[in-house]
């Protein structure tokens, strides 16, 4: 097993030279359905292990479940090649291989096969396509990657759906780029097999810019006074975020700090150390870059209310001040004063005032959630809003798993809505088809109140990631919508996920335990709805108006009386 171990690294770098792009160590690989398409494994692996009988067995894992892969007319084990004549939807999953002498074994990667939906109003989809940016003037080739390893094919251009010429060639050449060669170049790669002719396409984003760089004016998001809402003795975090330009300009040179000499970076010895310090990130929103740096105040004093809290942007041009001001904020739902008196009060006549204080801070959402309904408090009349939250989740053109859908679809609105009057946008659901899907998005994700993010280890997709980077960004830096994460499924990594999602409070996660969080009583909705917007349940609506016509009925009675 030792000598296994060393020998399999050893080989794959033999082959990395001449094989990798024919046979790329990707981990994520997407698919058009309908297209042919083939996974393979570097030729060398074979050699290097010098024996005539060696064995390729494909397995491919789906929903947890690792099956051996049988050939069939459209799966072709054509040897170290597994072809398919065509992807379909029901191949998405995870593949790999053993190969085998009868002494050692060699077992691949794993390889994530996303099998795509066609776009039916274009010839491209959208999340299948890779971007060049050039500078005009200069020579470039565009490389048809979609040729397949049985080179006796036929190449058709295209440039935005429209026959770009009549070379056949797998390359396109451009001896000098101008601005008007943009656009988005698809070769269609047709190919014979068993009698009938099968296509694969690549598509290529070019974006020719001009020699002269863009001048990209640096400044501060919403410079000058900005007033944040806090409480005494509470942690609050000021975000000075400015914008640096765009993806494929140069770095720019600018300086960003707060005007207080005595800061220190925070780290977990700074945070318990010191009650204020400050922390840098950088972070990117489409194609648009910005840097952040947060000021954060451990607990605020009285005597914070008082003070300014700058930040400073210096660049070339004029400098830049964003200035910040605490004030007190309107009083949560339940004010502390109600558990202190009650403490006191305890002390004096009771024996077991530990116990209420414990009792206290386990149950504190369900005292606040009986405060709301108790009081018939509704923060949402008057506030533009439409929807109280935007759900987003993995879309089932890419899901595989039916459970996540029906939690999105059903469970999710039926008691949300049905059972406690709030009301929801899911996209599959209230969106017609036929808009821009990113507009469309961004639209009623303004429209709400919370965005409710629904995280699996299936979640990572192009739209999926586009609903969270905007959430985040208008949490973070616009401060217009709260987000909740119901963590549905364990994620075992997270680094895919933005580093901005560290900034959210562990407080705003919760988490689905399947069967035992379906009772609309139980801990996953109360928590739920604690995190969602400030409104009058359905039940309490529907006591109300019963209520009024009882009186309605009683006075009509009366009147009768009186008539008589």
């Amino acid at each position: 097993m030792a000598f296994e171990s060393l020998i399999i690294p050893f080989l794959m770098f033999l082959s990395k030279a001449t094989t990798e792009e024919l046979c790329p160590l990707r981990r994520s690989i997407d698919v058009l359905e309908g297209e042919y398409f083939f996974l393979c494994f570097p030729g060398s692996i074979r050699d290097n292990l010098r024996s005539k009988t060696n064995t390729v067995t494909w397995f491919k894992e789906n929903e947890g479940k690792i099956n051996l892969i049988q050939e069939t007319h459209r799966l072709v084990l054509n040897g170290r090649f597994l072809e398919f004549w065509p992807a379909e939807l029901s191949d998405l999953g995870n593949y790999t291989y053993i190969l085998s002498n009868g002494t050692y074994n060699v077992t691949s990667q794993k390889w994530s096969l996303n099998v795509l939906k066609r776009s039916k109003d274009s010839c491209f989809n959208t999340n299948h396509l890779s971007r060049q940016v050039k500078a005009a003037g200069r020579s470039y080739t565009l490389k048809c990657n979609a040729v397949p390893h049985n080179k006796n094919v036929t190449i058709t251009w295209y440039k935005n759906c429209n026959i770009y010429n009549s070379t056949k060639e797998e390359e396109l050449h451009f001896p000098s780029l101008t601005i008007e060669d943009s656009g988005n170049y698809t070769c269609d790669v047709s190919i014979s097999h068993a009698g009938k002719a099968f296509n694969a396409t690549s598509t290529i984003e070019l974006m020719v810019k001009d020699d002269a760089a863009e001048v990209v004016k640096l400044e501060i998001i919403e410079p000058g006074e900005i007033y944040v809402e806090t409480q005494i003795g509470k942690e609050v975090i000021l975000n000075c975020t400015v914008f640096l330009g765009y993806s494929n300009a140069a770095k720019p040179t600018y300086l960003l700090r707060w005007i207080d000499n005595s800061l220190n970076s925070c780290s977990e010895n700074t945070k318990k150390e010191q009650s204020i310090c400050e922390k840098e990130y950088n972070f990117d929103s489409g194609n648009k870059k910005y840097a952040s740096k947060l000021l954060w105040i451990k607990t605020v004093k009285e005597e914070d209310l008082n003070c300014n809290y700058t930040c400073l942007l210096k660049t070339t041009n004029k400098p830049q001040l964003k200035i910040f001001k605490l004030k007190k904020g309107n009083p949560p739902d339940l004010h502390p004063h109600v558990f202190t008196t009650g403490i006191i009060m305890a002390v004096f006549f009771t024996l077991v005032p530990v116990l209420l204080v414990v009792l206290s801070v386990i149950f504190r959402v369900d005292l606040v959630l009986f405060y709301r309904d108790i009081t018939g408090k509704d923060d949402t009349i008057g506030d533009g809003k439409e929807y109280d939250a935007f759900v987003s989740y993995l879309k089932d053109s890419i899901s595989t798993n039916v459970e996540e859908r029906k939690f999105a679809l059903e469970i999710l609105p039926r008691t949300l809505e049905d059972h406690f009057g709030y009301k929801l946008c899911i996209f599959e659901r209230d969106v017609s088809p036929g808009g821009a899907v990113v507009d469309d998005v961004q639209s009623f994700i303004d429209k709400s109140r919370r965005l409710i993010i629904i995280l699996s280890r299936n979640y990572i997709s192009d739209r999926a990631m586009y609903e969270l980077e905007t959430g985040l960004h208008k949490a973070l830096v616009e401060r217009k919508i709260k987000i909740i994460l119901i963590e549905y499924m364990l994620i075992s990594d997270y680094n895919v996920l933005p580093k901005s999602l560290e900034l959210l409070p562990s407080r705003r996660v919760v988490k689905w335990k399947e069967d035992k969080s379906l009772p609309s009583n139980s801990r996953f909705w109360k928590n739920l709805r604690y995190l969602m917007p400030v409104k009058a349940s359905k039940s309490n609506i529907r006591s109300h108006n019963n209520s009024e016509s009882y009186l309605r009925r009683r006075n009509s009675s009366d009147n009768c009386v009186l008539g008589v």
